[in-house]
């Protein structure tokens, strides 16, 4: 059965925000609506969504910020709602981050379309990405996804790298170092700390998801793929 691409819609104003996401589940797109607008991070974190729909003008923090934090973590694709039209703010809203700018008002069948397109553009259209596998698990490196027993498997930007680093390097053990290296090259500011946290955060995902010894630890030498 396939897995339902996830919507979530950061959206301050209700009717909005509901009409949205009544439209998406016709279509079979499942949605969430942001009700903390204070934390929007908490709430993408813990929805994991394939996509973003974003307001620009929202309570405490505007959407340009939660693009901008969005994105130290996550590639999904960031579609910016918003009736600040003007070229500036569409500008800014791409120069940000974001791949699309629907004006308000609009038609939800068109912002279905737009939807849809992205998501097959980012996730479905990746005929010749090599995909690494060990015990069962697959790393798509086209759209980045872990997938097991059907299951897909979020990850996050550096969680990624580390995994594709090590399933690049099967049966051997792949440095500390190494692997810092590969998260810098990403413009990310990774210590010896940020590493284990990062590495701690992948292993609890494997184990959730049934990949339990997944990671193995080789100590004071690094990391390498479970058998």
């Amino acid at each position: 059965m396939k897995i339902k691409d996830k919507v979530l819609i950061v959206e301050d104003e209700q009717a909005i925000a509901r009409a949205v996401a009544e439209e998406l589940s016709h279509w079979g797109l499942e949605s969430r609506c942001v009700e903390n607008f204070r934390d929007v991070m908490a709430e993408f974190q813990a929805f994991q969504p394939q996509l973003v729909l974003l307001d620009i003008m929202l309570p405490f923090f505007n959407g340009y910020h939660w693009c901008n934090e969005i994105r130290k973590c996550s590639n999904a694709p960031i579609i910016f709602l918003s009736s600040a039209s003007d070229n500036m703010n569409i500008v800014m809203a791409m120069n940000m981050g974001g791949d699309d700018f629907i004006a308000k008002p609009f038609d939800r069948t068109v912002l279905v379309a737009k939807v849809q397109a992205l998501l097959r553009r980012c996730y479905d259209f990746h005929p010749t990405a090599p995909i690494l596998e060990h015990r069962g698990a697959e790393l798509n490196t086209g759209d980045n996804s872990l997938r097991f027993r059907g299951e897909k498997i979020e990850l996050t930007k550096n969680e990624y790298r580390i995994l594709l680093c090590l399933m690049e390097n099967k049966g051997q053990v792949v440095s500390r170092e190494k692997l810092m290296e590969r998260l810098w090259a990403s413009d990310s500011f990774v210590d010896e700390n940020t590493l284990t946290v990062n590495v701690n955060r992948l292993r609890r995902k494997l184990d959730g998801a049934g990949l339990t010894g997944f990671i193995t630890t080789k100590f004071g030498v690094g990391y390498l793929l479970g058998d």
